[in-house]
This record gives C-alpha cells, structure tokens and sequence, in this order.
C-alpha cells in the first residue's frame, strides 16, 4: 500500500511490516528524585513499580511514565502529563493533601469555579509537582477518550 506523504516523497509499507512505534511513555524531569518520589507516593497514591539508574516507573491506566533525574528544569508553561479522573472531587481530595492548584483564567468557550475549568464535555485543573512539572487532572463526561482496547491484528481481520 502506497499513500502520498508530499508531493515530492512516499511512504511505501507492506501489510506485514511490523509498526515503527510499538509504545508510547512519559517522561517527567526531577532535579530532586527522591524528593518526587515523595510527592507522588504521599499526594497522588503512586508507587514506582520500578526503578533503574535513578529513574522511577509508574504505570496508570496502562500507561507508564517515568520520573528521571535531570539537571534541567521544566518550563511550567503547559501540561506534562495529564491525569484522568472519575469526577472533580479528586481536586478537593488532592487539596487536602496539600496539592496547591493553579489558578488561571477560563480559555475561551469554557468557565472557571474553584479553580476548575468546565467545557462542559470535559472539567480539568492544574497543578505543579515538587520539580515545576504541571500537571493536569481532568473529566470527561462520557468516560475517558484515551481507554482502548488493545486487538490483536490477526484476530481483528
């Protein structure tokens, strides 16, 4: 099968070829490891379910992120990593475990209570970790956009 990418280059792939991308995860920068370690074990309930050369694992939903030491800081300036919720009072439970969300104004389309923006089809809230990752919790009224099922191609033919 052939689809035409520009009009100057093809992709060409085979039916049989295996996908370039196999998984996908996300990678949080810590100045302070341990430090984060705390915070997510403390604030969020999570554990690591490994650990390597300093790097933390956690998986959520079947989606594994990773905390890795880095001399860098996060710019703070957009969502790192995007936590799904079952309703809004997860904000109020993380409020009183000491998470301090943002406070931003509503975005066009949308309102804002509390510090929660509300879309209507989606409510979401923002806050930083021990390391400046910001970090969203969000909402969906109709369940999740990102849960699927993985198929197996053979069986799905």
């Amino acid at each position: 099968m052939t689809r035409t990418i520009a009009s100057s280059q093809l992709v060409e792939q085979e039916e049989h070829q295996a996908p370039i991308i196999t998984d996908v995860y996300g990678k949080l920068p810590a100045q302070n490891v341990e430090r984060a370690r705390a915070f997510y074990a403390d604030k969020l309930d999570l554990t690591p379910y490994r650990e390597h050369a300093d790097h933390l694992y956690y998986e959520v939903g079947g989606t594994t992120f990773i905390i890795f030491p880095s001399a860098g800081a996060p710019s703070g300036t957009h969502d790192q990593l995007g936590l799904i919720v079952d309703d809004e009072s997860t904000v109020a439970r993380l409020q009183s475990k000491g998470v301090t969300f943002e406070k931003y104004p509503a975005p066009p389309g949308a309102s804002m209570k509390n510090g929660i923006m509300d879309r209507g089809s989606m409510k979401a809230a923002w806050f930083k970790d021990t390391e400046g990752n910001l970090i969203s919790v969000a909402e969906f009224s109709q369940g999740s956009p990102f849960r699927h099922e993985r198929v197996n191609k053979e069986d799905s033919k």
